[in-house]
């Protein structure tokens, strides 16, 4: 029969690292020399537990005494209930386990204290704490029991793990999400795989026709060449579309935000679909405030924009019209409303419209083609600015798609290093645009620290300055792209036709000489704004 363990040494230890080594040292003392291969696992599994979390309690079960069971001390701060509390309750430990685990306990718990040869045990539950807080627990249990196999005495290690289980869990949730886009990407390869093939079967039969029949009347050979052209520019649309997001994707299609005018974006995207919009004698409606900004990569949010005004189009029977408006929405963001009169989408098909493996293409009112990946595209890049699509359609009676991205505050900044005088200018500005927001900067150096956390819709800058005149200011400001197109006012005691030049070949057109009148940099002001 092997030895008991020291109970009284036991007792005495209640602290987390100074007990550690005590209490598996009494238990080793305690065991036969010859450890089974079991009563080693366990051992090192216990000091691997100590290694992860300090937080821990243990208890002790003497089948033989009359004290029958001692908590550890350490339970408290494990569960919020003291030792004596504990061990007064209906089933001790068990009382605060959780109650869809209790079953899978008491299983365990009467098989250590049943007549057997298993000496390690091992069970992960979950416990409410004294807060009401759920934690996971992993016990361990050491039996030793005499030559009969009865238990003798049960030690028990109960470690926290709930910091573990919660790292399963997020592992667990992302394999999921990962496994999920791996099926959806898959479907995604598949249909694009088709798309990519599809169009070729007109390509290679038209273009054999072609070369090889020469009896064609110049009405064939238009027609055939006609089918050959929207065959090849609905599968470049397929391939741009399809490279862009895989740029996306990858992070290798790098975003460039900068502060651009909406008004101005807007129009130039009306503007390329003009010939498109004449053809079906469609009125495009724009409603767009001039001070509206946004903080966007101009490139990819003109084709944004230009992929809906297009469907729009698209869409949209003859003789009808496309709406579109802005205005401020959340604290932040810009909102953009495209509005149509056309054959709206059928409910069935809504769900299907941004889905990277639910391909939807329709033809349009006029059997103009698409790619079926453009509204994917336009999500994915809407999401990268921070902003949201969504949309309202009913069929028959048309749609409306609305898309946020982040707004771009009205800010003025002005570089002056005389302190007197920047107050003049600021009561001057204040006048222009009260609704501005002005940044102040006494020299160059702090400006160009300031530009790089704001972006502001316009630049007044005196010429004379020290360390860094507003060439050198303007030289420096241009090489960012984001700064380029910044609106500039420079003003100076004397402008020279060598300095008005260097300014001209920087941008600025908008110089103003001392002494001035104050109207005269009101004017200034708004005519940069327009």
């Amino acid at each position: 029969m092997k030895n008991s363990f020291d109970r009284e040494k036991l007792k005495h230890l209640t602290k987390d690292e100074e007990s550690l080594n005590e209490i598996l040292n009494i238990i080793q003392e305690s065991l036969s020399e010859n450890y089974s291969k079991e009563e080693l696992i366990f051992f090192e599994e216990i000091n691997n537990f100590f290694v992860r979390t300090s937080d821990y309690s243990w208890s002790i079960t003497y089948s033989n005494d009359s004290a029958q069971n001692f908590i550890s001390g350490t339970i408290e701060k494990l569960t919020g209930y003291k030792a004596k509390d504990l061990e007064k309750k209906p089933g001790q430990l068990l009382f605060i386990v959780h109650e869809d685990d209790k079953g899978e306990v008491k299983r365990i718990y009467t098989e250590a204290e049943n007549r057997g040869k298993k000496n390690i045990f091992k069970v992960i539950y979950r416990i409410i704490n004294k807060d009401e807080r759920t934690l996971w627990i992993r016990e361990n249990i050491c039996v030793k029991r005499d030559d009969d196999g009865n238990a003798e005495e049960i030690f028990r290690l109960l470690c926290n793990i709930s910091d573990i289980k919660e790292v399963e869990s997020e592992l667990r949730e992302s394999l999921e999400k990962l496994q999920e886009l791996n099926s959806t990407k898959d479907k995604f390869i598949s249909i694009v795989s088709h798309d990519l093939r599809a169009p070729f079967t007109s390509l290679l039969g038209f273009s054999e026709i072609l070369l090889n029949e020469e009896d064609l009347s110049r009405e064939e050979r238009r027609e055939y060449l006609n089918y050959i052209y929207d065959a090849s520019k609905t599968q470049l649309a397929l391939v741009n579309h399809l490279l862009d997001w895989s740029r996306l994707q990858s992070g290798r299609l790098q975003i460039d935000t900068q502060r651009i005018k909406l008004r101005t974006m807007v129009s130039n995207c009306v503007s390329s679909l003009t010939g498109a919009a004449i053809r079906k004698s469609i009125d495009i409606k724009t409603e767009i405030s001039k001070d509206l900004h946004v903080n966007v990569d101009d490139r990819l949010m003109q084709q944004v924009i230009t992929n809906l005004i297009s469907n729009a189009i698209k869409f949209t029977p003859e003789k009808k019209s496309v709406h579109i408006t802005a205005n401020q929405f959340k604290q932040g963001m810009v909102e953009l409303i495209i509005t149509d009169q056309g054959v709206g989408i059928p409910e069935a098909d809504q769900s299907k419209l941004f889905r990277i493996d639910e391909k939807h293409s329709t033809a349009g009112t006029k059997g103009e083609k698409g790619s079926g990946l453009g509204l994917m595209l336009v999500k994915e890049i809407v999401e990268k600015h921070g902003g949201q699509i969504w949309f309202y359609s009913k069929e028959g009676e048309g749609s409306e798609f609305h898309i946020t991205m982040p707004e771009a505050k009205n800010i003025i900044m002005l570089v002056e290093d005389d302190k007197i005088v920047r107050s003049l200018y600021l009561k001057i500005i204040n006048m222009a645009v009260p609704t501005y927001e002005i940044v102040q900067a006494s020299n160059g150096y702090e400006a160009m620290t300031m530009l790089m956390q704001k972006s502001p819709s316009l630049l007044i800058t005196d010429h004379e300055m020290p360390l860094m005149n507003g060439i050198q200011l303007l030289e420096a400001i241009r090489k960012r792209e984001s700064n380029k197109n910044i609106p500039v006012i420079v003003i100076s005691a004397e402008f020279t036709k060598e300095i008005k030049n260097k300014y001209k070949a920087l941008g600025v057109d908008y110089m103003l000489p001392k002494p001035f009148e104050n109207e005269d940099l009101i004017e200034q002001i708004q005519k940069s704004m327009n």
